[in-house]
């Protein structure tokens, strides 16, 4: 069964065996793969993010993948890659960036990481010395949302047709965004999240949040990170984990609402899906608990149906 997964830190990884390899993927029988251009709240973000642009068109050159800018590139037979941008700081608060990182292939972008910055506030009120086993991982930020910037740069990414990751972003930012998403009649994403009800955390959506991303006709990355999904980091309990976060999504949100965005490569392996290769055996585990139509959803047609829709909603004057 092909599957897109709509978020991986293969791209910044630098160390250590990677969970996703041109291999691996076409072992797992990946259609598409996000690689996230990883922007820390430093100096010189922008100048980063154009390495990172430099730096996805070399791997895609070494390792075969086709760089998908629409959704018509997701061909049947080859591994596709899109290049994304987790944190918006990245554009440094400026349009004309933005602008150019879309000309460079750039086609979702993350709008927050774990701190604030022109576009927003994250999910996490005070990230620094923050420990995801404790207490305070579940505190949420719900107050601030976009800034004016922000707003301004979530409608020109629709104008663009680059899709809106609320992924890290704060419940107000969050909702901010559908407000947005309702308007203007484009779906946005959460790339690389989990439920709220299932294991709280500040990183997982609320039910409310789902039905709202269900509602604006978008999709929920089901991440894998052992801390997001269960106080049982064994494979065992991770396993039942996926499939109660999955179940319950698609409980609230309905067939449509879910996805995968693992989040490989940016997080500690995880003792059940320890690397692409593996997503077929999730996968399998999805069909039979929700059957094969559903599976087949959550695997692919969900996110393409968003990849061509925000594509159909981009501004004819955009560039």
């Amino acid at each position: 069964m092909k599957y897109c997964d709509l978020h991986c830190d293969a791209l910044t990884k630098t160390e250590g065996a990677f969970q996703v390899t041109g291999d691996l993927l076409r072992t797992g029988g990946c259609a598409l793969q996000c690689f996230a251009a990883f922007l820390p709240e430093t100096e010189g973000r922008f100048r980063r993010a154009l390495q990172l642009c430099e730096k996805f068109g070399a791997m895609c050159e070494r390792e075969g993948y086709l760089p998908a800018v629409s959704a018509s590139d997701l061909r049947e037979g080859n591994v596709c890659a899109m290049l994304t941008v987790e944190g918006g700081g990245a554009v440094e608060g400026e349009l004309g960036k933005l602008e150019e990182l879309y000309r460079r292939g750039v086609r979702l972008m993350t709008l927050t990481w774990n701190f604030p910055n022109e576009i927003g506030f994250p999910a996490f009120p005070d990230y620094r010395g923050l420990s995801l086993g404790h207490g305070t991982a579940k505190e949420r930020e719900t107050v601030r949302g976009l800034t004016g910037f922000g707003r301004q740069c979530v409608e020109r990414m629709g104008e663009l047709g680059m899709i809106v990751d609320v992924s890290h972003g704060s419940n107000a930012l969050f909702f901010d965004v559908a407000a947005w998403s309702r308007r203007r009649g484009i779906p946005f994403v959460a790339s690389h999240s989990a439920a709220d009800a299932v294991h709280c955390c500040a990183r997982n959506l609320t039910d409310a949040q789902i039905r709202t991303l269900a509602d604006c006709g978008g999709v929920v990355g089901l991440c894998f990170c052992a801390a997001f999904l269960s106080d049982d980091a064994g494979a065992a309990a991770q396993r039942k984990a996926l499939l109660a976060h999955a179940r319950h999504i698609l409980r609230i949100g309905g067939e449509d609402v879910l996805a995968l965005g693992s989040d490989f490569d940016g997080i500690p392996q995880n003792a059940y899906m320890q690397n692409a290769a593996m997503t077929p055996a999730l996968l399998s585990e999805f069909a039979a608990a929700f059957g094969e139509r559903t599976a087949e959803k959550i695997a692919f047609a969900n996110f393409e149906r968003v990849f061509a829709e925000v594509g159909r909603r981009r501004s004819p004057s955009a560039p």
